[in-house]
């Protein structure tokens, strides 16, 4: 019996580093880790502040207190009576996330699929001329067909041969 060798660990791992789409994967997280710290500072420089307009600048520091009035220590900030809910945190991550959802969509995703479409078209009109041409060219064939077809059997329908031409051996006679 042939004994079948099993791949070791290490070419397993290199086959799976090998993959492009680990590779593609990698160089996306490391994109969107620099592209989240320029989000952050937009929503902490612009839209912060923006909102404090309204209210406080500083997002997390909206919150409601679920029983009784909540109390805070003034050196530290930290709650020492009743159980607030930091409903700010969400509405700053929240913000974050539509302002990063809305760039990549606005200025990767939309004009991405915009180019695919033109390349589809442009595929689909050379496909369309290539078949129109294969058309054209079966339907030229099957002409000089019928051509030589009605030339063998006496009947052409169509003009006489030429007779002296450059390469013609004179009048040929009809076969049957």
């Amino acid at each position: 019996m042939s004994e079948k060798k099993e791949p070791s660990l290490l070419d397993g791992f290199k086959a799976f580093l090998m993959r492009g789409n680990v590779i593609d994967l990698a160089v996306a997280v490391v994109i969107g880790a620099a592209f989240t710290k320029i989000v952050n500072s937009v929503v902490e420089g612009v839209i912060n502040p923006l909102v404090g307009a309204i209210g406080t600048q500083d997002l997390n520091r909206y919150s409601s207190c679920l029983s009784g009035p909540c109390g805070y220590d003034q050196e530290t900030g930290e709650v020492v009576k009743g159980i607030p809910i930091m409903w700010g945190n969400v509405l700053s991550a929240t913000l974050s996330f539509l302002i990063t959802a809305a760039v990549v969509y606005f200025l990767m995703v939309l004009p991405m699929a915009k180019y695919l479409a033109r390349q589809a078209a442009r595929k689909a009109e050379k496909e369309g001329v290539a078949e129109a041409m294969e058309v054209s060219e079966l339907e030229v064939l099957k002409e000089i067909r019928d051509e030589l077809v009605a030339q063998r059997s006496g009947t052409a329908a169509g003009p006489a041969p030429r007779e002296d031409g450059p390469g013609t051996k004179g009048p040929q006679p009809p076969q049957s």
